[in-house]
């Protein structure tokens, strides 16, 4: 199991690598990382944010806003290579995480599209190399008549 600072560490060092297979401790370690870094710095715009209700910011606030903001757009290619890596790691093709963008534009598709891209997520990997390359977990495969 891949452990929490591995996890992020990873995350940043592989950023444009959409090569190999992840495993589903570095991809949910990851979202737990950006979820608190999401809520902290959203927490804290709005703790030192100034009156809301009559949309005034105090310029603390919109700092914290704008790391946000920031932050977001930098971790979006990332993001996009650490899914399809995933994918990877189930031995399917990461053009599957394009279909899935495309379906969640739809309506009620999205929806769907958002459920599917879980449960890929919480999928095991393939056991043994594959396609993609060597499983990260260090396993080989066993033939069954062999």
């Amino acid at each position: 199991m891949v452990s929490f600072p591995d996890a992020v560490k990873m995350f940043f060092t592989r950023y444009v690598d959409f090569q190999g297979r992840s495993r589903r401790s570095e991809y949910w370690w990851v979202v737990l990382f950006n979820l608190i870094v999401s809520l902290v710095l959203v927490g804290l715009a709005f703790a030192l944010g100034g009156n809301f209700e009559s949309g005034e910011l105090s310029p603390i606030a919109m700092i914290l806003f704008a790391v946000f903001g920031l932050y977001m757009l930098a971790i979006i290619l990332p993001s996009i290579a650490l899914f399809v890596r995933r994918l990877h790691d189930i031995n399917q093709t990461g053009w599957i995480y394009l279909g899935l963008v495309v379906a969640s534009l739809i309506p009620f598709i999205g929806f769907i599209a958002s459920i599917a891209m879980i449960v890929i997520a919480c999928i095991p990997g393939t056991v043994g190399p594959n396609k993609y390359g060597p499983d990260p977990k260090g396993g080989v495969a066993a033939d069954t008549f062999a």
